[in-house]
């Protein structure tokens, strides 16, 4: 699993059938800084994945890539690389929180 930023959405009018009805997010990585790790940086690539949960754009979520994002439900048979399968409420690391969706 990792985590990422929502940036935007991607619209795709002509599609496999089976992602008909399928919203799809774009998404920015976002890694704890090693030089500060009180803070994210952003990944340098973005991804676009399909959003299982109801996300919405700037929240930070938990997504999954490969093999493992087919096995989010009723994606089985669906041929994604990447899926957003939790909104993010708060992020600790070394004893303090980097992120909190309340704030």
């Amino acid at each position: 699993m990792f985590l990422a930023r929502v940036e935007g959405s991607v619209v795709a009018t002509k599609k496999e059938a089976s992602m008909s009805g399928r919203k799809l997010l774009l998404l920015r990585p976002q890694l704890v800084d090693e030089k500060d790790p009180t803070k994210f940086r952003n990944g340098v690539n973005t991804i676009v994945a399909v959003d299982t949960v109801g996300a919405g754009i700037n929240e930070l979520v938990l997504f999954c890539q490969g093999s493992s994002a087919r096995l989010a439900a009723g994606l089985k048979e669906t041929p994604v690389d990447a899926v957003i399968i939790g909104i993010v409420d708060c992020v600790d690391v070394l004893g303090k929180q980097i992120y909190s969706a309340k704030t």
